[in-house]
């Protein structure tokens, strides 16, 4: 087989994926169909069928790019010293998450039905992904915060990840959502991703 068909196939796998995203932009999951992303990313439902079997599969796959964007994000965290304090390292993790709107409007749905929707196969692969996501947190907070125990630091990754899933809402109700919270009587309280996260890290170092 030559070299370059590899290649190929990543970059068409990853034409449909950007067509994934581009609809997820502007509209929901439940909106967005198979034959729509076909239509956007200039393949047929056969040709798209030779990558992923799925809707749910796509979306896995945009999910798996956004958590690498992220890994990224979070490896580039640093001080020339090697330490932070708890109010820097919250900030710089804060203003990490304030750049993956995508990421955090990913988490947002139900990760769970997309999971279970998916082939054992792509699913291993966004696992891998998932665990390097883990690891370079565990990383930055021994490098940055070399007094916490192991103890500590497990128990900050497995509070703070199951808080990313809500932070989308909450930074970016939708017109109904707000609708629904005035007329519940509800104080509509303008937040950032940013914001949200500097507190809940910064609660969590601190503890």
């Amino acid at each position: 087989m030559p070299k370059y068909v590899p290649e190929i196939k990543n970059a068409h796998r990853e034409k449909i994926v950007d067509a994934c995203e581009t609809l997820y932009q502007s509209r929901t999951f439940s909106e967005i169909t198979f034959a729509e992303i076909g239509k956007a990313s200039g393949f047929t439902r056969t040709s798209i069928y030779t990558y992923f079997h799925t809707k749910e599969e796509i979306f896995l796959a945009l999910l798996q790019r956004e958590y690498g964007k992220w890994v990224a994000d979070i490896d580039s965290i640093g001080s020339p010293k090697g330490k932070l304090t708890a109010k820097q390292l919250a900030k710089q993790l804060s203003l990490s998450l304030g750049k993956r709107f995508q990421l955090l409007k990913l988490l947002s749905m139900n990760l769970y039905a997309i999971e279970e929707n998916s082939r054992l196969e792509n699913l291993v692969e966004f696992k891998k992904t998932y665990k390097a996501a883990v690891g370079a947190l565990e990383n930055c907070l021994k490098k940055l915060k070399p007094a916490l125990s192991e103890a500590e630091i497990e128990a900050f990754i497995y509070q703070f990840l199951p808080f990313m899933f809500g932070l989308y809402p909450y930074a970016f109700p939708s017109v109904k959502q707000k609708s629904a919270m005035k007329k519940a009587g509800m104080k509509l309280k303008k937040n950032t991703v940013s914001g949200l996260a500097n507190a809940a890290v910064l609660k969590l170092l601190e503890k």
